[in-house]
């Protein structure tokens, strides 16, 4: 049944109708008839286009039409006009070449079939007018001003009313106000006329919506005259009049009530209800507070207004009485159908409510029930009609007539008498889905006379769903208040009755509620630059989502700039109308999910504007500006900029900054600077733009207020003194002509001041000065106003010359082979004759004291700098002789040397030996020779030799010495193992012990002939043709065990004893020529060794020894290695001795290396 299900992706939210509709009788079964649409009862139409009156009904057989019009039968077939849309009611009037206004009446639908008939409301069709306006001719309003004044409107009657406004000869309304507004009958009041209310153009507008037209009255004019003032007064009510009024409003309407008073000043309008509180929910306030309107009006809304006028001369107050009546109104609806079995009891209903209390009479098929024949079964008692013991062919229509003075209610109502078993009107295989913890409710819905009794089931017939979580509607709908997964499956409804049962299934789907995982986050960006929101959202896999973004709970701008992906939005080059809340919303079939952020832009400030210059002064001056937009980034402060056009014009330099809340500074200022000002805004983005300069301030000339600063004293020569300054910028000269007036005297020897004044430059040589002796100087600006303030003492001396005399007492402290100390005594200030740098030590190597060593003479200097008498020299060559000498040096250069000394090192350990080789390897023995080391820093008392074994996992073997004295180059070791790595250590001896070793390795040939040399030596398992060459034996070994297998297949199996026999070289075996096989392969029933195994005749396998390298076999190996353990010799098998003791029983690892031995021994 599955596979026929039928998928219905409506949401399960159900309105409380659908529990509680009216029973529908399927229009295959009799039934009398039911009017489906109809006009509404006041029908204005216009009187340009066709007059439709509509009128639908249903039935079975379907029913025939018929009408009256003004209470008498409407002959359609009298009206060639008038024509009936087929298997309808409803009315299509031509009115071409006819007036409107011919069908005007009150139109009423009759709908019968055999089983009864249904009549419509009474419809009245009026035309909608628009008359024009009547010619008049308005005279001129003079008015005196602060007087009140009405303008009338009266607009010709329309039908409907039209809607009126006010507007001038451009169509533009007419500002209206607390003093001037529009009342609800269309006149423009004014409280009290001022001078420019005056005007040629005051016009009412009519506009009439029902044919979309609009009429114009005569425009008015209005005259304000001003020759004399008007008293102030209090106000009084223009409308209504008098202290109190009445008006009636209709249940369901809108109350509409207003005061509009006169007064000077213009007076404030309130509301308040004297029994009672004003419905907050349903009360607005209009035309300034001079119209309450509540909406949707009650009875509780009956009661006393009032409204009060007031100003500062007084108030007054009016009571508006409200009176609410009602025209009918149903309090639990209007009459249902009623379908009975025979010998059924049913009740109609017409219960309805009014003010006044309407009255209730009932019909039968249109004809006053009072009339119609007379039914035992059928008892009328006021708005109830009750049906007892019902019989078969007594189906009928019944209208209930519910009227008062403002209206009236008519409602149809059939009684069907019907016999018919159940049947369930909801589709078969229905698929219901619903989201989890959402209720769900499951149609059953269902017909049959008598009315079927409905049961539920799920999934089996196991019990009835009449329990927590179900609950099961009057009507037949199963519901589900929070639907679970475990809820899902296939539910059966089963209606049955006295005639029958009905099955129907249906399914429920309950699905995974949509969530929005990662929601969009606040941004703030700078314009220019993009963003993004992210929105990841996670679904039922089985529905079909569709993602939306809003902007301001709006559409998206069409811009290219909008990039919207799966789970994100992208705007690029953001500007400032993207501001905004943006929303991402999921949808589903079944549900959504939302979520939204905030996006705000930010940018640098405006440009300030309007600078001003205020409040001036000699030294100072008031700046005050206003703030451009902040853009969404408060402003931090204001940097406050100017230029100087007398002196450096088109710079601009920084003056001030002030704080961000302040839009003034005041301004210091220097005299003689000719000042334009601009303002620059910082926020957390950046600087603005400059404003617009101001106006050019222009400030006196006077004397130096401040003089140069950086003085400084010194000489070029022995014999001079150059004095330096900074001078002063043109801002500080403070007036022209600036000049320079240069004072010194030589320190604690001259009382008096010796000065030049100079022009505007930064420095003055005083020449004939005695070599290096302290001055005092000062430096004064002066201008054509006056002089700078007395100016600082500032020191220097005049110029050096080259030191004349060197350090006396030199001596030396060698204190090891490397290192020696030299003592000196300070050359005295005099001779120096300028500022001490320091000393200056040179020193060179002689010679070694070793007679092999070559003559060295490499000046080296080291510098100590300040006042010292003593210093290391480091890093010298042992056993040598050095001479050294000292200067002392100052700002001119260095003074003579002193007389030079010489002093030798002793002995140190000697260096590396400069090389170590192998030469004559054999078996058991090799020779090593070697070089003295380079530097033997003494004399050699001889040399050192350490060896050991190093097996093929770098693991070292016991160490053993030999000494050698210092007159030998090479040494031959006997009793070595043969096929056996070694590793050597030399190292080179004086009396001051030995020195670092030099190291080498070496193998033990592994047969007579053949050498093997491991040291620095080409690994060749890392070579391309020996790796191409072993992967073309392993492919031709691979073929060959293929072809024997086949072979071996096909000729039998062959005992491993006759192979034993046959070949007796454990490492030679030549394949055999029948069955294709190598000798040391072996087959047998159970067990087939790889390559390189032997098996016994007891079929054992001894393993004595290990196949996991290729030299771990006894004494020797199969290869020589080199240091990191790579394969450098010749393989080779075993030697003869191993073979003969091992015998057919040695075990060898199945590697590369045997196979390439066994396929040479073959080839």
């Amino acid at each position: 049944m599955m596979e026929r299900r039928r998928t219905d992706a409506a949401l399960l939210v159900l309105l409380l109708g659908h529990l509680i509709s009216a029973l529908e009788v399927p229009l295959d079964l009799p039934q009398p008839p039911t009017i489906t649409h109809q006009s509404p009862k006041d029908y204005i139409i216009d009187p340009r286009e066709n007059i439709i009156i509509h009128c639908e009904a249903k039935g079975k057989p379907h029913p025939s039409f018929s009408w009256t019009r003004n209470g008498t039968h409407f002959d359609i077939d009298q009206e060639p006009k008038v024509t009936m849309r087929p298997r309808s009611g409803t009315l299509v009037v031509d009115i071409s070449g006819e007036k409107a206004e011919h069908y005007e009446g009150v139109y009423q639908c009759t709908a019968r079939n055999e089983h009864g008939t249904a009549v419509s409301n009474n419809i009245v069709i009026r035309q909608s007018r628009s008359p024009l306006w009547s010619k008049e001719r308005n005279e001129p309003i003079v008015v005196q001003e602060g007087v009140s004044l009405v303008l009338q409107c009266r607009p010709p009657a329309g039908l409907p009313p039209p809607i009126i406004f006010w507007m001038d000869n451009n169509f533009q309304r007419l500002p209206q106000s607390n003093r001037v507004s529009q009342a609800l009958n269309g006149d423009l009041y004014f409280s009290n006329v001022l001078k420019e209310d005056s005007r040629n153009d005051y016009i009412c507008y009519a506009r009439f919506p029902h044919t979309q037209t609009i009429q114009q009255k005569q425009p008015i004019t209005v005259r304000v005259l001003n020759q004399a003032p008007v008293d102030e007064r209090k106000p009084s009510f223009l409308i209504p009049s008098g202290p109190s009024s009445s008006k009636m409003v209709l249940r369901g309407q809108v109350l509409e009530m207003e005061c509009i008073a006169e007064g000077l000043p213009t007076p404030d309008i309130s509301w308040t209800k004297v029994s009672g509180e004003l419905p907050a929910k349903r009360t607005s306030f209009l035309h300034y507070h001079k119209t309450l309107r509540i909406v949707n009006v009650s009875e509780s809304d009956s009661g006393d207004y009032r409204c009060t006028a007031g100003n500062r001369l007084g108030s007054v107050h009016h009571t508006i009485r409200v009176a609410v009546k009602a025209a009918p109104y149903w309090i639990s609806g209007p009459p249902k159908n009623l379908v009975l079995a025979p010998r059924e009891t049913g009740l109609l209903i017409c219960r309805a409510s009014g003010t006044p209390k309407p009255t209730i009479t009932w019909a039968m098929n249109g004809i006053p029930i009072e009339n119609s024949p007379k039914d035992l079964s059928r008892k009328v008692e006021d708005d109830t009609v009750m049906f007892t013991d019902v019989q078969s062919g007594s189906s009928a229509v019944y209208q209930c007539n519910v009227s008062n003075e403002y209206g009236y209610l008519l409602s149809n109502a059939f009684v069907n008498v019907l016999s018919e078993p159940p049947r369930v009107l909801t589709p078969a295989n229905k698929v219901y889905q619903v989201i989890r913890n959402h209720q769900a409710l499951i149609d059953c819905s269902s017909f049959g006379s008598p009315i079927p009794k409905i049961t539920w089931f799920k999934d089996s017939r196991s019990s009835t769903l009449d329990g927590d979580p179900y609950i099961l509607h009057d009507n037949g709908t199963l519901e589900v208040h929070v639907a679970q997964a475990r809820n899902s499956g296939k539910y059966i409804c089963v209606a049955r009755n006295t005639l029958g049962i009905y099955e129907n299934h249906v399914y429920l789907e309950v699905k995974e509620p949509t969530r929005i995982l990662k929601q969009p986050e606040y941004k703030v960006v700078q314009r220019g630059r993009s963003v993004e929101f992210e929105c990841k959202v996670k679904h039922d896999p089985s529905l079909i989502p569709t993602m939306t973004w809003l902007k301001d709970n709006g559409e998206l701008p069409d811009d290219e700039r909008f990039i919207v992906d799966s789970d994100s939005l992208t705007i690029a080059d953001v500007v400032e109308s993207d501001e905004g809340v943006y929303t991402c919303i999921m949808n589903t079939t079944l549900d959504h999910d939302s979520a939204s952020a905030e996006l705000t832009v930010v940018d640098r400030p405006d440009a300030p504007t309007d600078l001003e210059l205020t409040d001036q002064r000699e030294k100072s001056v008031q700046l005050t500006w206003t703030p451009g937009d902040e853009h969404n980034s408060p402003i931090q402060k204001f940097l406050i900029q100017y230029e100087d056009s007398l002196h450096h014009r088109g710079h601009w330099h920084n003056l001030t900054e002030v704080p961000g809340t302040k839009t003034t500074a005041r301004l210091k200022l220097s005299p003689y600077v000719h000042y334009t000002f601009r303002v620059l805004a910082l926020n957390a983005v950046g600087l603005s733009h400059p404003s617009f300069p101001s106006r050019m301030y222009k400030t006196n000339p006077s004397g130096p207020d401040e003089n140069p600063t950086g003085v400084e004293g010194f000489g070029t020569e022995h014999d001079n003194l150059v004095i330096t300054w900074k001078p002063l910028s043109g801002l500080q000269s403070n007036g022209p002509g600036l000049q320079y007036k240069v004072m010194w005297r030589q320190k604690e020897v001259e009382k008096d001041w010796t000065s030049v004044t100079v022009a505007n430059v930064s420095k003055f040589v005083v020449s004939g000065t005695p070599t290096f002796v302290p001055y005092e100087l000062r430096v004064q600006a002066v201008n054509e106003y006056g002089v700078g303030p007395e100016p600082a003492i500032a020191h220097g001396h005049s110029g050096e010359d080259l030191p004349v005399a060197a350090p006396d007492n030199v001596q030396v402290l060698v204190l090891n082979s490397s290192l020696a100390e030299v003592h000196w005594d300070p050359v005295p200030p005099k001779a120096i004759r300028g500022r001490l740098k320091g000393y200056k030590v040179y020193y060179w190597r002689e010679r070694s004291l070793h007679k092999h060593n070559p003559h060295h003479v490499e000046k080296q200097i080291l510098t100590f700098s300040g006042n010292h008498s003593h210093g290391m020299l480091p890093g010298l060559h042992p056993f040598s002789l050095y001479s050294f000498n000292i200067r002392v040096y100052n700002g001119k250069g260095e003074g003579p040397a002193s007389p030079s000394q010489q002093f030798e090192t002793p002995e140190g350990v000697p260096g590396i030996p400069s090389s170590l080789t192998v030469t004559n390897p054999n078996l058991d023995s090799l020779t090593l020779e070697w070089a003295p080391p380079h530097d033997r820093n003494g004399r050699l008392t001889g040399y050192t030799l350490k060896y050991q074994p190093v097996n093929n996992s770098n693991e070292l073997g016991p160490v053993k010495e030999v000494a050698l004295p210092a007159n030998e180059t090479s040494v031959t070791l006997l009793n070595l193992k043969y096929s056996t790595r070694y590793k050597f250590y030399l190292n080179a001896k004086t009396v001051r012990g030995a020195g670092p070793a030099i190291s080498q390795e070496a193998v033990t040939i592994m047969d007579e002939g053949k050498l093997a040399v491991a040291s620095r030596q080409v690994d060749i398992a890392t070579q391309g043709w020996f790796i191409g060459l072993m992967c073309a034996i392993a492919l031709l070994i691979l073929i060959l065990l293929i072809i024997c297998f086949i072979q071996r297949n096909k000729g039998g199996k062959y005992p491993v004893k006759e192979k034993e026999d046959a070949h007796t070289d454990p490492e030679f075996q030549p394949m055999k020529d029948d069955d294709c096989t190598f000798g040391e392969y072996s087959d047998n029933e159970d067990h087939k060794p790889l390559k390189g195994s032997r098996t016994p005749s007891n079929g054992t396998v001894k393993r004595d020894d290990s196949d996991d390298s290729l030299v771990d076999y006894g004494e020797g190996g199969d290869g020589q290695f080199n240091e990191d353990g790579s394969f450098i010799g010749q393989y080779s098998g075993k030697s003869a001795s191993r073979e003969t003791a091992e015998g057919h029983e040695s075990s060898e690892a199945p590697s590369p290396i045997n196979a390439m031995n066994s396929l040479n021994s073959f080839v």
